[in-house]
């Protein structure tokens, strides 16, 4: 890319982060940024030259911080710290949750606040630039003193004494990848270890890029919702405006009219006043129960506004070259975000999986043939991958279960509360890859269900969802194996490119 986004600390957007981790752009320190850098550095060899007790720096840390460490032997304890701490386990991160941990780290250490120097500013923009990969385990942090053990791993990679993943996937010595690179191998000083270890990083990028997901799951259901309200002949009624003004919330009024837009000029839904009987919830009660995922999404959201622009290392150094040791890494608030974002994706993907169910029954579905088979009995049609997002949903409904329930102190009772921030968003992350395949599902049945009921045909967003599907999926008019579809849109939910092809058929 020809331009740089300027990390200055304060105003990095989600949007500006998705850039970074999943579209490759290249970073800088702000010139800023530096200067708040240099000015915070001076106040740390000030304090060794002085030899004051501070907390990380001429100290030890947790239990150990009432042991001071002579100044010739602080950037020892930084180097120490490093190994120490990197004790996780487990598969590696991906690489997008890799560079979020690089992105995160750089933009906290440009306000100024850290310590660091500017030379561990620009090695962590040219990991993010040259797209080198540290090999950071999933599992070891407890969400508390920031995320350690990660965060170690990543630190032990800058130092050259842990591991890289390269393009292959393949673990190399980090020192041999830095050399590759043309980089140098980092000498911590002074307060640069527990600056790289101590923070929410790995927290907040699986909370940024589960917002990112979350939005995109909730908009494809949608569509594959309204495919399914038309095959199932839904009536309108509980869709009109007025009924959602009487209650007065605003994501529900808004799912409404979503749902309303995309049923436009539908010639198989009931219109306002048919008093047939009622429609199941799962059609009915669309907007009051998509709201609530809305809601966890937008709550989410607001939470990760300000902790992607967060310092949450630990001690800062604020005006007047004084240093403040509290708990800003502490990641409670992120584990209930991440927490109450796996419920909305939870409702997401248990009311989709319903729809199907609908659709599969024959008792049910309207006359529709039985799993949407051409000829019931002798084809099975869709009664499978109905299985399949059954199993899925109740799998996210035990990973549902809120990881900031539980704390285990650590640190000999010193740290005596802690979040699991981490492992909340490391479920997050796969309940969002189940609930994607859930509402792939719904995709295929009610794409098919639609077109069983030709002449007729649905509202001009169902209309157009079947197009775009029908551009990745043929229709089954025999059984085949339907899992490479289901993968296939699974795949173009994650990336967006199944709405883009959507937008485009409108």
């Amino acid at each position: 890319m020809t331009e740089s986004l300027p990390v200055d600390g304060s105003s990095l957007t989600l949007e500006q982060f998705l850039a970074v981790v999943r579209g490759n752009c290249a970073v800088e320190p702000s010139s800023e940024a530096l200067v708040a850098i240099r000015a915070s550095r001076g106040a740390v060899e000030r304090a060794v030259a002085e030899a004051r007790p501070v907390y990380g720096v001429t100290t030890g840390y947790g239990a150990l911080a009432g042991v001071v460490v002579p100044g010739a032997r602080a950037r020892e304890l930084q180097l120490n710290l490093v190994r120490s701490h990197a004790s996780g386990t487990g598969p590696p991160l991906p690489e997008e949750v890799v560079r979020g941990l690089l992105l995160l780290r750089l933009n906290s250490f440009a306000r100024g606040l850290s310590g660091v120097r500017p030379e561990l500013a620009r090695l962590l923009a040219d990991c993010l630039n040259r797209r080198l990969v540290p090999w950071v385990p999933e599992q070891g942090s407890v969400g508390a003193s920031g995320d350690l053990a990660p965060l170690a791993h990543l630190a032990l990679a800058l130092v050259g004494e842990g591991t890289c993943v390269d393009r292959e996937g393949a673990a190399r010595p980090s020192r041999e990848v830095l050399a590759a690179a043309g980089l140098l191998p980092l000498e911590l000083a002074e307060k640069e270890g527990v600056a790289l270890v101590n923070g929410t990083a790995l927290m907040t990028t699986y909370l940024a890029l589960g917002v990112a997901d979350a939005r995109e799951l909730l908009a494809a259901s949608e569509y594959a919702a309204a495919m399914s309200y038309d095959a199932l002949g839904g009536s309108l009624e509980p869709l009109d405006e007025r009924v959602h003004a009487a209650r007065g919330l605003r994501e529900q009024s808004e799912v409404a009219r979503r749902m309303r837009e995309r049923l436009v000029g539908s010639g198989l839904t009931r219109p306002v006043g048919d008093h047939g009987a009622q429609d199941p919830y799962t059609l009915r009660a669309l907007p009051p129960v998509l709201a609530a995922s809305e809601l966890a999404i937008g709550w989410a959201s607001g939470v990760l506004a300000s902790e992607l622009n967060a310092v949450s290392d630990n001690p800062l150094i604020v005006p007047g070259e004084q240093f403040l040791s509290a708990a800003n890494f502490h990641g409670q608030p992120l584990a209930l975000a991440l927490d109450t974002l796996a419920l909305g994706v939870q409702y997401i993907a248990g009311f989709s999986e319903r729809r199907t169910a609908r659709l599969m029954n024959p008792a049910l579905n309207r006359g529709l043939p039985a799993f949407l088979s051409a000829e019931p009995g002798a084809h099975s049609g869709y009664m499978i991958p109905q299985y399949l997002a059954s199993a899925l949903v109740v799998e996210n409904a035990g990973l549902s279960h809120p990881a900031s329930a539980l704390s285990l102190p650590t640190s000999a009772d010193q740290e005596d509360y802690n979040s699991e921030g981490a492992w909340a968003g490391a479920k997050l992350r796969r309940m969002i890859e189940n609930a994607r395949r859930v509402v792939a599902v719904e995709w295929l049945v009610g794409g098919m269900a639609l077109e069983l009921r030709r002449p007729r045909t649905g509202g001009h967003g169902s209309e157009a969802a079947l197009r775009a599907l029908r551009g990745l999926v043929p229709a089954l008019d025999r059984d085949r194996p339907p899992a490479p579809d289901i993968e296939r849109l699974a795949a173009a939910i994650a990336d967006g490119s199944l709405l883009r092809r959507v937008r485009a058929q409108a």
